[in-house]
C-alpha cells in the first residue's frame, strides 16, 4: 500500500514537473512572439509616398508632431515642410470641415467650431494622439511659485488683481489672455474656468499668438507683474528651440502645488491635463488612406515616434 502511495507521488510530481514546464514554455514563446510583433510594428520602411500621403493641417505646438510622423511614415529626411502650408487651429479646422483638408492635428475644438461643423452638417471624429498639459507662466523674477486652481480662476475673472493677494508683491497682475478661438483660450475656458465668465481682456492683453504672450511675459520692462498661458510642449521644448533666452526668463507655475511635467501630465497628476486631437470628418472610409495615417500615429511606431520628438504618448 504505501509503495503503491509512493509510486503515485512520484507520477503526481512529475505530471505537475511536466505541465508547468509546458506553461511557462508556452509563456515565453508568447511573450516572445509578442515581442517580436512590436518589434516589427516599429520599423523605419516606408508606409506611404508623398503622393498618397492624406493632406494634413496642424496647430502651431503640434507642427513638429506632424512634421515627425510625416518623416517617419514617409522615411524621408528632407521635406521642405513650407510647401505645405500649415495655417494653425482655426484655419486648419475650417479647411477639415470644407473638405480641403483630410486630417486635422489640434487641441480639441471649440464650442465655436463644433457649432460650425453642425452647420455645415459635417460630423466629426476627435482622437487623442498625444497627451498634453496647459500650463501657466511668469517672469522669472516673480516670487509666485505656485497658484491653486481657484486662484487662477479668481485672477481671469477680476477677483484678484494684485500679486499680494496670492503670495507675492504689492504689484497689480497683468492677466494676458489669448483670442477666442486660438487652441489656448479654448484650453482656457475649457480646462480652468469651466464655466465661470472669463473677464473681459483690455485690448492690449489680447495677445494673437502663443510666442507673443511668452515674449511679453519674459520682458525686463513690464513682464514681471504679467502671467501668460500656453501648453506645455509648447512653453518648454518647442520654445527652446524658438528663443532659448526668452524660453529661460519665464517659469512654469506649479497648480495646486504640482508641477507641471511628462511624468505628471503622463499619470495625469497635473490637475490641468489635456490631449492633443486628430480630426477627421465621420463620413471618411475605413479603408481610406487617412483611417491608415490615424492608425499609423496610434500604433506603436506612431507613439515612440512622438515621444521622440518631445511629446507625451497616450499608449
Amino acid at each position: 500500500m504505501k509503495k503503491n502511495l509512493l509510486i503515485y507521488g512520484i507520477i503526481i510530481i512529475l505530471v505537475v514537473g511536466i505541465c508547468t514546464g509546458i506553461y511557462f514554455g508556452v509563456t515565453k514563446n508568447y511573450q516572445k512572439s509578442l515581442n517580436n510583433k512590436t518589434n516589427e510594428e516599429i520599423t523605419n520602411e516606408a508606409i506611404f509616398t508623398m503622393e498618397n500621403l492624406p493632406k494634413v493641417d496642424t496647430s502651431l505646438a503640434t507642427v513638429p508632431l506632424v512634421e515627425a510622423f510625416i518623416k517617419n511614415f514617409t522615411a524621408k529626411k528632407d521635406i521642405n515642410f513650407d510647401e505645405y502650408g500649415f495655417t494653425n487651429t482655426h484655419p486648419g479646422f475650417v479647411r477639415l470641415i470644407n473638405k480641403e483638408i483630410d486630417l486635422m492635428v489640434m487641441t480639441h475644438p471649440s464650442d465655436e467650431e463644433l457649432e460650425l461643423a453642425k452647420e455645415k452638417n459635417v460630423d466629426l471624429e476627435i482622437i487623442p494622439v498625444v497627451k498634453e498639459g496647459f500650463v501657466f507662466f511668469v517672469n522669472k523674477d516673480n516670487p509666485v511659485n505656485s497658484l491653486t486652481i481657484s486662484e487662477i480662476q479668481d485672477i481671469y475673472t477680476g477677483k484678484i488683481t494684485n500679486w499680494e493677494d496670492v503670495g507675492g508683491e504689492n504689484t497689480s497682475i497683468k492677466a494676458y489672455q489669448r483670442p477666442v478661438n486660438s487652441g489656448s483660450q479654448t484650453g482656457m475656458l475649457n480646462l480652468v474656468m469651466k464655466g465661470k465668465k472669463i473677464m473681459d481682456a483690455p485690448k492690449e492683453d489680447l495677445v494673437e499668438t502663443m510666442r507673443d504672450i511668452v515674449n511679453l511675459v519674459s520682458m525686463y520692462n513690464n513682464g514681471e507683474n504679467a502671467i501668460g498661458y500656453s501648453y506645455y510642449y509648447y512653453a518648454t521644448t518647442m520654445f527652446q528651440t524658438i528663443d532659448e533666452s526668452v524660453a529661460s526668463r519665464i517659469k512654469l507655475l506649479k497648480v495646486n502645488d504640482i508641477e507641471p511635467n511628462n511624468q505628471n501630465i503622463k499619470d495625469d497628476t497635473y490637475p490641468f491635463t489635456t490631449a492633443y486631437y486628430i480630426v477627421i470628418r465621420k463620413d471618411t472610409p475605413k479603408d481610406s488612406d487617412t483611417y491608415k495615417l490615424v492608425n499609423a500615429m496610434l500604433s506603436a511606431r506612431g507613439q515612440k515616434t512622438a515621444l521622440d520628438a518631445g511629446y507625451v504618448p497616450v499608449k
